[in-house]
């Protein structure tokens, strides 16, 4: 063997085993989102470690992010270059019912994982959502002032704000409702329609007045990945705050036409609402479409899977 070809091959091989590969840490690893990240990180080659609470199996690890010193202990453990910050108190009607307990999980959980994240000099990306703004003049940009109309939006404002406070560096990622493979159907307000639509004995008021952009969480979950690639692995300056959306529009009766054309069911149960009643229990944005720009000008693809071809080869299996 030559000089030069040997030390070629021992250039190649320093460089495999020098090569660096990305340790994240995904919160809320069991959830409906938290599992796409997971699993688009793995495959990706990314070094993954999940942790959730009350549905810790499947090798993720069982962490309470309430606990202050566990959480430290865990971080300090690990040694992540990045956390993707997915554990949250999702549902408006039960954060309205448990207010305390959301403010904690909304707010204190991601203000200090902020502080963690930057004394250690560790990629932070919060998810948040759609519901940070009224939905009266759409389509929003992320540096439109936000003005959400409950009290889960206002949680999720107040992550948002309280990570800035003490880490301007953090990505923040605003996104709407989300669909996507369920380990029960409750797991997302999307697929949930599908009990309405199966349920044929019981009468249901369905609404036909909120616009919503429902997008498939491994979509959302390639979006994590690439900003994870740009800011950890190419060392690029991205930080501050980002939306990204499916741009298809449906309301939920539409929703549940589709899918009881899919099923081969009538709706005739399910009465169309077309005004919001006063009486609704939880104020909702009837229009809170997210732009995507700012992701687009990056670079990032913010293509989504087609809605209605995704449903097509989901419910057909």
């Amino acid at each position: 063997m030559s000089g030069s070809l040997f030390l070629s091959l021992s250039l190649f091989n320093l460089f495999q085993i020098n090569k660096f590969i990305m340790k994240v840490i995904v919160t809320g690893a069991s959830g409906l989102l938290g599992r796409a990240v997971y699993k688009q990180l793995k495959a990706a080659n990314i070094d993954v470690v999940g942790t959730a609470y009350s549905r810790a199996k499947n090798g993720l690890v069982k962490l309470d992010l309430a606990n202050e010193s566990e959480l430290e202990a865990f971080i300090a453990e690990q040694k992540p270059n990045a956390i993707v910050h997915c554990a949250a108190e999702r549902r408006p009607d039960v954060a309205e019912k448990d207010q305390e307990g959301t403010r904690n999980l909304n707010i204190q959980v991601p203000k200090r994982l902020g502080s963690l994240c930057k004394t250690n000099n560790i990629t932070l990306i919060y998810i948040s959502t759609d519901y940070v703004f009224d939905g009266t003049s759409p389509p929003y940009e992320v540096t439109d002032k936000p003005n959400p109309l409950n009290f889960y939006g206002e949680t999720k404002l107040g992550g948002e704000e309280a990570i800035r406070e003490v880490n301007s560096d953090a990505i923040i990622l605003r996104v709407p409702i989300l669909y996507g493979d369920v380990e029960y159907n409750g797991e997302s307000a999307i697929n949930i329609l599908l009990d309405s639509v199966q349920n044929q004995e019981k009468v249901v008021d369905m609404d036909n007045v909120g616009k919503r952009y429902p997008t498939n969480v491994q979509d959302i979950a390639r979006v994590i990945k690439d900003l994870l690639v740009k800011r950890v692995d190419l060392g690029e300056d991205l930080k501050g705050t980002f939306h990204f959306t499916n741009t298809e529009c449906f309301t939920k009766y539409t929703i549940c036409q589709l899918f009881g054309n899919l099923l081969n069911l009538p709706i005739d149960h399910l009465k169309r609402q077309d005004e919001i009643p006063a009486s609704a229990a939880v104020s909702r944005p009837k229009d809170a479409h997210l732009s995507n720009k700012r992701l687009e000008a990056i670079g990032i693809d913010t293509k989504s899977v087609p809605f209605v071809g995704w449903w097509t080869e989901y419910l057909s299996k």
